[in-house]
């Protein structure tokens, strides 16, 4: 195989366990610290996540109306910052790859096969990731969708606190894909066979979601491998993801038309780990041009 393509969420890392984690950290402590009964900000912060497109909104506690009501004037995110600050310390903690994976990558890349990254999460978050997982490099190229708006007069710069420099990707390029882009759209795959110049029978595609990362590959024609180890799905907790989710009619919509598709079988699984790659091909390429 002359190129690997990976999702990132749930395939290099669980995404899920983290944003839950996180979450529901930050949710018990906004309810300690306001008052307000957590299913009353359950239910306004599901209204601001699909306003913005998102799981994963910076500025999400400046548009609560609970919040606003009880800042008088202040900013939320001021006024409740150790709820804030347990989000982001309970994300650092339990933020990891899954074992296996930065070896794998590793083994890869010394055969000069390039690994490129798809996911459809925000930039920003995918981002900090990335650094924070090590992957920085190990990764050649990142695709994600753009990151999400901000209330009109406030901008990114506005909300970030560190110097510019730490902020960004060093190494691996970041290229975003055109807003409203969703897998299985097969659009970003080929162009990024095209980018590298190898036919869809050169290279792996891996992810965890078998309507999405399964059933685009094999549109394409890529190796597909589904990381099953990495469905969340059926796990506890996942209820509180749907009830804040930022998905709309479209999106329900468009989830039942995939749904509808003929049942998808992958070609390849992963069931303990990312480094059974390995055991599935052979990696050997000779760095071609993108």
């Amino acid at each position: 195989m002359k190129l690997l393509v990976t999702d990132l969420d749930n395939t290099l890392w669980d995404w899920f366990d983290a944003w839950h984690r996180s979450f529901s950290a930050m949710l018990r402590k906004l309810s300690e610290m306001s008052g307000i009964p957590e299913g009353d900000l359950v239910r306004e912060i599901q209204v601001v996540h699909r306003r913005r497109g998102t799981a994963e909104y910076s500025y999400l506690l400046n548009e609560l109306p609970s919040l606003l009501a009880l800042a008088h004037g202040k900013e939320p995110m001021e006024l409740f910052d150790e709820a804030i600050h347990v989000l982001n310390a309970t994300r650092m903690q339990t933020t990891s790859l899954y074992p296996g994976v930065d070896e794998t990558l590793r083994t890869i890349r010394q055969q000069q096969v390039p690994v490129v990254a798809y996911s459809e999460s925000r930039a920003f978050w995918t981002e900090w990731r990335i650094k924070w997982t090590g992957l920085d490099g190990l990764i050649d190229v990142l695709y994600t969708s753009p990151d999400h708006d901000f209330p009109e007069g406030v901008t990114v710069e506005d909300i970030r606190v560190r110097p510019p420099h730490e902020y960004g990707l060093k190494q691996t390029e970041h290229r975003e894909v055109p807003n409203g882009t969703l897998k299985p759209d097969p659009s970003i795959l080929e162009q990024i066979l095209g980018d590298y110049a190898v036919q869809p029978s050169e290279a792996v595609y891996v992810g965890d979601s078998l309507m999405k990362d399964v059933a685009m590959a094999q549109d394409v024609g890529v190796r597909d491998v589904q990381a099953t180890y990495g469905i969340a799905q059926n796990r506890d907790g996942y209820d509180l993801l749907q009830r804040v989710s930022h998905w709309g009619q479209k999106d329900i919509e468009r989830e039942k038309r995939i749904a509808s598709r003929p049942h998808i079988t992958p070609s390849y699984r992963l069931e303990s780990g990312f480094a059974e790659l390995l055991a599935l091909f052979e990696f050997a390429g000779d760095q071609r041009g993108r």
